[in-house]
């Protein structure tokens, strides 16, 4: 039994969701998602609330169960909250700036990284800090992985690019020998 899979998807007052042929509907103001289920599990809508159950017992179908539960509760709490990742930039001369559609980085390179930036990501910089904002998880997390992975912290001096979060171990240098 899928424990994520049992628990109800609470729909907050002001979103709409409606279900027609396995294929999941939310609206809240002007913002429209959707997911399809390819009728992999079985969705009752009732007392605002997505109930999720399997088509069968077969292990597949319990897979399939926790996973469109967990999609949908993201696509809920992607409309009314957001979802954001803030990475941090370590090293002398590393910086970032948004100009327009493009984040322009400069990380020790000879040149300057321009990584464009699709236009449903808000993405600002705040002197060593990025943060990147948006209404779907996956993107959002997507993006913050691609930026991290022009310039990765090493573990010596710590520079690069780094989650806010995320703790580097240290090496130790070399050491004098005698």
């Amino acid at each position: 039994m899928s424990r994520i899979g049992k628990q109800p998807v609470l729909i907050p007052s002001g979103v709409e969701v409606k279900c027609e042929n396995g294929i999941l509907y939310f609206k809240k103001g002007n913002i429209e998602k959707e997911l399809n289920t390819k009728n992999l599990v079985n969705i009752e809508i009732k007392d605002n609330q997505i109930v999720f159950s399997p088509k069968s017992d077969d292990r597949s179908d319990r897979a399939f169960w926790g996973t469109f539960r967990a999609l949908s509760q993201n696509i809920v709490d992607g409309i009314t909250k957001g979802f954001e990742k803030k990475l941090e930039i370590n090293g002398v001369g590393y910086r970032a700036a948004v100009k327009g559609n493009v984040l322009e980085l400069q990380l020790g390179f000879s040149h300057p990284i321009n990584y464009n930036f699709p236009k449903d990501i808000k993405i600002s910089v705040e002197k060593n800090l990025i943060t990147i904002s948006g209404d779907e998880k996956q993107r959002v997390g997507q993006i913050a992985a691609e930026i991290r992975s022009f310039r990765p912290p090493e573990p010596y001096k710590g520079k690069g690019v780094k989650y806010l979060d995320e703790t580097i171990i240290m090496k130790a240098g070399k050491s004098a020998s005698k």
